[in-house]
């Protein structure tokens, strides 16, 4: 049974990814795709029970499939998501010497683009959207809830931008230093002082992306992001720029 992993170089699970990674790659498996059961997989690839298993594993920890019991259920690709994402980014912050200051300065690049997007793409519904997100933060003391809708209101965004993959990656990337964040958040003595500031400068992020300046969107959003590190104390790789 372990043929094919040998002929290829490839141990037998391995297979089993490369084969269900070809198939997301090639568009023959779409999300919400049911795969083929474990059994039909060995059967039609030539390896063990156990190598499938231990693939199923592997492709539901990066966040490519998900698994349930019951009539109808089984195994099926994921929807694309930023969860697979964050584990990748909070490994390298781990492993890397300068991560938090590298996804800081991917951070900033990223929303920049997205902000600016967002500028010359927003209508009244995704505008409508960003302001909600603003209200909801006024009534927000709790560090954890307000974090979690400052998240939301970076991803709004990106989709103003039309971007969900750039959505994708701001979750990813919030939420690999999501702890390093809510732990310098509820250490400093004046965070009511700080989430006013955020707040501020949401506002005017908000009004230059209305405005249509794309140029200005940018800049002021990453302008927000450096001032909040710099406050929170999280490491960045260099100095805020003013335009």
């Amino acid at each position: 049974m372990s043929s094919t992993g040998e002929r290829d170089g490839l141990h037998a699970y391995e297979v089993v990814l490369k084969h269900v990674e070809a198939g997301i790659l090639a568009g023959t498996h779409h999300p919400g795709d049911q795969l083929p059961t474990e059994r039909d997989l060995a059967t039609q690839l030539g390896v063990s029970r156990s190598a499938v298993r231990e693939a199923m594993r592997v492709l539901q920890t990066q966040g490519l499939i998900t698994s349930s019991t019951g009539p109808g259920r089984g195994t099926r690709i994921a929807p694309a998501r930023g969860d697979a994402l964050a584990r990748i980014f909070q490994l390298h912050l781990m492993l890397s010497d300068a991560g938090t200051a590298d996804l800081t300065e991917t951070r900033i690049a990223l929303e920049r683009s997205s902000a600016a997007l967002a500028a010359q793409r927003a209508n009244p519904r995704s505008v409508r959207k960003l302001r909600g997100l603003m209200t909801a933060m006024e009534d927000i003391e709790a560090v954890d809830e307000f974090n979690d809708l400052d998240t939301e209101f970076h991803v709004q965004i990106a989709r103003t931008g039309q971007s969900e993959l750039v959505a994708d990656l701001t979750v990813a990337i919030r939420q690999a230093v999501r702890e390093v964040i809510r732990t310098a958040s509820t250490a400093l003595p004046n965070w009511a002082e700080h989430r006013d500031q955020l707040r501020h400068e949401h506002s005017e992020i908000l009004a230059a992306i209305e405005s249509g300046d794309a140029a200005a969107a940018a800049n002021l959003v990453e302008l927000h992001i450096r001032r909040a590190y710099v406050t929170l104390g999280i490491t960045t790789a260099v100095a805020p720029t003013a335009d």
